[in-house]
């Protein structure tokens, strides 16, 4: 009987209709991983593809599960681009992992609001300890850690972690020089530097001509240069501006460039900006001993935000923030409500998580990656990182070598940046070349890459990352782009 039917129909919350669905979805799911690589890895769909295949309005009657598993199967996967294939390899990463998926499946279960501490005691001090014991796994400094002053906290991404340390950096600074000083504060980057940066200065109310995105150049590999910023520095401060805040990354988006944290923090301390560090890819590398140079430098930044969710088979979301001072978001975030008050929160014996961030609700986040870190095991985890980077290493040896390639900037981690090289060095034709290349690679459906510009060059990026790639599917990749290139060379000399 479908569910429809009096008997059989489906409740809101049951015990045993949940065990059998969750089931047939849990198998789903299983069979959607056996045959991932069945599917064109970059949708090949046209834009408003799914407005003919579904009907315009909601259903009255209740409709089957199988019903609905169906037009996942005929009509929602040709439209997915399939970010766990194992010939994904753009932009970066976004791990899913059993340990993952069944920390999130506990989270969906249990799916507590955990806003305040007594709204759900467990989810926050859960939260404290993995934040700690992730900490301590990146070796951060103890004014990271939630026994003093400074503490973790679970964000939704990168650009939430970004935007609620600016929004504590600037209502730090306007309590010490007055509110009216806003359309002065001035806030640093290079210009490699991930454009959640500047859309948090639109949010906070910085005047956009005080966004200063520093140029950087191919001989210090995209990094900031110190000296680029104290002249950015020393001059806004004669043109009566107030330098505030300084984002430095380890890991850029374009290329992996590693600004130098030590140099750059000697600067914002002796200017009294804040210095935010995001390393959201590269944080997870960090965790290995021969990786954690990268972050040297880290006990001079205010703030550090890495993403869980990228490289560490952790489900999206789950963006990890730490600060040395917890009261500086608390004093710009915090809102206290009659309907919210209780007697933990006004003792201030406790944390409440919607002091730290923009909205109120929060998910129990904290329990994926706790089962990460349990089920899996620092080591493991170790490893795992160094075999994506390894097979990046031998992608990297193999693009050294063939005559139509060159690598663009200098492999860290397991990002590799490349591009065909034109015969006539002509700049114009060579980026025309990588886009024509680009296009007929990711239009084979075999596997997906993406791109960026690095001083005006058009440059493929190849990223390592997916839980289910082995070296096979690096090699097979390889050949195709070396096909493609082959064909697309040929048909030039014609």
């Amino acid at each position: 009987m479908e569910n429809g039917g009096s008997n059989n129909a489906l409740k809101p919350m049951d015990s045993e209709q949940l065990r059998e669905y969750g089931h047939q979805l849990v198998d789903f799911i299983a069979d959607y991983y056996k045959t991932i690589e069945t599917f064109p890895v970059l949708s090949q769909v046209q834009p408003g593809y799914l407005h003919n295949l579904l009907p315009d309005s909601a259903p009255d009657q209740p409709e089957t599960l199988e019903q609905v598993l169906d037009d996942v199967k005929e009509k929602i996967l040709p439209g997915v681009t399939h970010w766990q294939s194992p010939s994904f390899f753009a932009y970066y990463p976004a791990n899913s992992s059993v340990a993952g998926f069944l920390g999130e499946m506990l989270s969906a279960g249990l799916n507590i609001i955990g806003f305040s501490w007594v709204s759900s005691p467990a989810a926050t001090e859960l939260e404290m300890i993995v934040l700690d014991w992730f900490a301590k796994l990146l070796n951060l400094p103890d004014q990271f850690l939630s026994k003093g002053n400074g503490g973790g906290v679970i964000q939704g991404t990168a650009s939430e972690a970004i935007l609620v340390v600016l929004i504590a950096a600037r209502d730090k600074v306007l309590r010490r020089v007055g509110k009216r000083a806003l359309e002065k504060l001035v806030v640093y980057s290079s210009d490699q530097t991930h454009s959640s940066l500047l859309k948090a200065c639109q949010i906070a109310g910085i005047h956009l001509e005080n966004c200063k995105m520093l140029k950087t150049e191919s001989s210090t590999n995209y990094a900031l240069c110190p000296e680029s910023l104290q002249e950015a520095v020393s001059k806004d401060l004669e043109g009566g501006l107030i330098p505030f805040f300084l984002c430095g990354t380890v890991g850029t988006t374009s290329s992996t460039a590693i600004d130098p944290l030590a140099a750059l923090g000697a600067i914002a301390k002796s200017n009294e900006m804040w210095f935010h560090v995001d390393a959201a890819y590269a944080g997870s590398a960090c965790i290995c001993p021969e990786y954690r140079q990268y972050i040297d430098g880290i006990e001079t930044a205010d703030s550090f935000n890495m993403n869980a969710h990228k490289w560490f088979l952790t489900n999206f979301d789950c963006s990890l923030l730490w600060v040395k001072d917890q009261y500086a978001l608390t004093e710009a975030l915090s809102t206290n409500p009659e309907f919210l008050k209780n007697k933990a929160s006004q003792a201030n014996l406790v944390v409440d998580y919607k002091d730290w961030q923009i909205p109120l609700g929060r998910r129990f986040r904290s329990l994926k990656l706790w089962m990460v870190l349990r089920l899996y095991g620092a080591e493991t985890l170790k490893s795992y990182i160094r075999k994506h980077i390894k097979l990046a290493k031998d992608l990297e040896h193999l693009v050294s070598e063939d005559p139509n390639f060159e690598v663009v900037t200098p492999r860290i981690f397991s990002l590799i940046c490349f591009r065909m090289v034109h015969v006539n060095k002509d700049e114009k034709n060579c980026n025309n070349l990588n886009r024509n290349l680009l296009e007929a690679v990711n239009s084979s459906g075999k596997l997906f890459i993406s791109h960026t510009t690095l001083s005006g060059k058009f440059v493929l990026r190849f990223a390592i990352g997916a839980p289910l790639t082995e070296e096979k599917h690096v090699m097979e990749a390889w050949k195709v782009i070396q096909e493609e290139a082959s064909f697309l060379l040929a048909s030039q000399v014609k």
